[in-house]
């Protein structure tokens, strides 16, 4: 069986909505609570939409569809905006170290590898399209 780069994708994905999956429970139950200042308000708003889309690229990109690859591309700005990244379990590494800085490193390591994802998603897109 050969590597494919798009259910890797969908993997990362997959793994993204299990590790969200509480973050976005608190945000739905103990929505009336949150102080809704602006930054609030964006993540309150839009963590749980990125969540829902997690579902619809991981299913896509599982099947090797282009259309789960245009929704990442929307998803890509937002994803910044409130540190949903596909390699973000990288930064667990740092609880396992007494080492305070490791948190920034391997936080700059998840950044640079969601923008590798990108890169490697158009490469991917431009193949799929010769395909068909």
């Amino acid at each position: 069986m050969r590597f494919n780069i798009l259910r890797f994708f969908a993997l990362l994905d997959v793994l993204s909505i299990a590790l969200l999956s509480q973050q976005v429970f608190n945000i739905i139950i103990h929505s009336n609570t949150l102080v809704l200042q602006t930054p609030s308000l964006i993540k309150v708003i839009l963590l749980p939409l990125i969540y829902l889309s997690l579902f619809f690229t991981a299913f896509l990109l599982f099947q090797q569809k282009r259309s789960g690859l245009i929704i990442y591309y929307i998803q890509f700005p937002v994803r910044l905006l409130v540190w949903v990244f596909s390699f973000g379990f990288i930064t667990m590494l740092a609880s396992l170290s007494s080492n305070p800085q490791l948190f920034g490193w391997l936080f700059r390591l998840v950044v640079i590898l969601e923008f590798f994802r990108l890169y490697i998603s158009i490469r991917q897109h431009g193949k799929l399209n010769r395909r068909f």
